[in-house]
């Protein structure tokens, strides 16, 4: 979000006005550190002498509705160095912030509000605190100072602000709905995976039907791949230390990766990329031109140690299955098989419902070259370029970020959002135009000439726990035909109906329809109940009426429809939905 949206000076300004509300009930009790705003809302962090619960939320909105009310001037000042030591000597976390700024701007500024409070910040913000109609503090969580877990735990405050009532209504709305289709709350009530503290923080366990999902998706990637001409290949789960230094990752990413295991004098880590992996098959064989472009795909999987913080379901953990692919490539190829890649990301899009979606160019920044990046800086303003004008011809809209590429090259980040509006970041699309090198890849091309490919690193399905964990929240859990893990339950009424349940039981198995029998002494109503809380997509009734007429009386979860068909009738277009993939 830009600075300079109203919504983005809204937000930024409701943070200042909680700041200046805490400070007012609270006073020394409190030292504020830092605020974050982002499209999310906005956060604050203070060190709390006293800790607070969401018990006192009601309590400081009611303050920063006063200070609102009262629509105090904003006033923007710059002051000295030497002013602001003075104004936040009390201050341990302000005077960090000052003498940072300090190094790099000749001027600090504050705001002030009315005429007691004031803070350092750069702004911008609105003019007055009578412009913040809409605001709402929605809960509190542990930050380390500045994101460093060897600094001392803050608390944070998170808080939403819209330019009108009525958008803060819509927003809390989305807000209930998204706790019901909370991934860990559902993937629990619909026994899809589990964690457990004896096999560790953020490493998943999937149960019966949440590996189907699992199966079903990896099925539907390795269609699309044959299709594509993709090879599928298998790499182990760990490897020796100097294939890391090697590729380059270790210098880069070793505080993300399992400390090493030491067998024969050698050091071995837990895999945290294929990519390596897939460098050492590349060069298993001399390559000619007429051998690229050579696609490699695994369903690999890999282990990053995550902070304990960021663990958060699914959707960050330590144990990862990747869906992913490397393409090596002559460089007159890149842009063809780049876009067919982005095709391959538009295909799933459409196959899972998903309408809204942009894409990021993640690009380097001249100061990270050496450091965070590897030291090309010509073969980063060329490849940057490249991406950009693939981007451009893809149709896909994009936006672009300085500072988070790759350290081997630029890439693309994919942002999707749920149905209910919710932002995910996917996967990537990453060109490589560094590490090849490293393994000294090469081919002959057309002149007899060695040269070294292009690698392009994609997963469009992300991992299996991100992704399951998106549409788990996407569809409320409640699956398409194809994906669902139990696609047909049968009702029978009573037990007097039991054998003729056990038939269509055998008949839907031996047309691989995954199908289950309700046969609990429960009334038919209850029966009906439990199978609209595993969401199944079908729940079949047999009774008299439906024996006498060889038929089943079908329940649609989604549309609530109601309808009696003939069996054939029923199988074949359950089947048809499944080999379609139909939403």
């Amino acid at each position: 979000m830009s600075e300079n949206n109203q919504v983005y000076k809204i937000r930024h300004s409701c943070e200042h006005v909680y700041a200046q509300a805490i400070k007012e009930l609270y006073g020394d009790d409190i030292a504020l550190a830092v605020a974050h705003i982002s499209d999310e809302g906005f956060a604050n962090d203070a060190k709390w002498k006293t800790p607070i619960s969401e018990d006192d939320l009601p309590k400081i909105e009611k303050k920063m509705q006063e200070i609102i009310s009262a629509n105090l001037p904003i006033v923007r000042k710059e002051i000295s160095l030497e002013e602001a030591k003075k104004l936040f000597k009390n201050n341990p976390f302000k005077l960090e912030w000052v003498n940072q700024w300090a190094s790099q701007d000749k001027t600090l500024t504050v705001y002030q509000t009315g005429d007691t409070y004031i803070d350092l910040c750069k702004g911008p913000h609105v003019k007055s605190t009578g412009e913040i109609k809409a605001f709402k503090l929605t809960s509190i969580a542990g930050a380390y100072w500045r994101g460093d877990v060897n600094n001392e735990m803050l608390t944070r405050v998170y808080g939403i602000a819209f330019e009108s009532p009525k958008e803060l209504r819509k927003y809390l709305m989305a807000l209930e709905e998204a706790k019901k289709r909370d991934h860990r709350k559902l993937g629990q009530e619909l026994d899809l995976f589990m964690m457990h503290e004896k096999v560790g923080a953020g490493l998943p366990m999937w149960l019966p039907k949440g590996a189907i999902i699992v199966e079903e998706l990896e099925k539907l990637a390795k269609e699309i791949e044959l299709k594509a001409e993709y090879k599928r290949v298998r790499t182990p789960h760990i490897a020796k230390e100097e294939l890391y230094i090697q590729s380059g990752h270790l210098p880069y990413y070793k505080d993300s990766m399992f400390p090493p295991m030491e067998l024969d004098n050698e050091k071995y880590y837990l895999k945290a990329m294929n990519c390596p992996h897939h460098h050492l098959i590349y060069a298993n064989t001399p390559k000619s031109y007429r051998d690229l472009p050579l696609r490699l795909a695994e369903y690999g999987h890999c282990y990053r140690y995550e902070d304990s913080g960021a663990l958060f379901g699914l959707m960050r953990v330590r144990s990862l299955c990747m869906n992913d692919a490397h393409i090596y490539c002559a460089p007159e190829q890149f842009k063809s098989e780049f876009l067919a890649v982005i095709d391959l990301y538009k295909y799933y899009f459409k196959l899972f419902g998903i309408e809204k979606f942009e894409m990021e160019l993640s690009l380097h920044n001249k100061e990270g070259l050496g450091k965070k990046y590897v030291n090309e800086p010509e073969l980063w303003i060329q490849t940057e370029h490249e991406v950009r004008e693939a981007m451009k011809d893809s149709g896909v809209p994009f936006s672009e970020v300085a500072g988070e590429a790759a350290f081997y090259g630029p890439k693309i980040d994919v942002q999707i959002w749920s149905a209910i509006g919710r932002k995910f970041t996917l996967a990537t699309n990453q060109l490589d135009f560094a590490v090849p090198k490293r393994f000294n890849l090469t081919y002959i091309d057309k002149d007899g000439q060695e040269k070294t490919p292009l690698c392009i690193h994609r997963a469009p399905l992300s991992t299996h726990e991100r992704f399951i964990g998106f549409l788990i929240e996407h569809f409320a859990g409640a699956f398409p035909a194809w994906l669902a893990p139990i696609q047909v339950i049968i009702l029978p009424v009573s037990d007097k109906h039991l054998k003729y349940a056990e038939k269509l039981y055998q008949e839907f198995k031996d047309q691989n329809i995954r199908v289950e029998i309700d046969d609990c002494k429960e009334t038919l109503g209850k029966k009906i109940r439990n199978s609209e809380m595993q969401k199944i997509p079908y729940m079949l009734v047999v009774g008299d009426k439906e024996i006498e007429s060889q038929s089943i009386t079908i329940r649609d979860y989604k549309t609530k429809e109601q309808k009696t068909e003939k069996i054939e009738i029923f199988t074949k277009n359950i089947l048809e939905k499944i080999e379609k993939r139909a939403l």
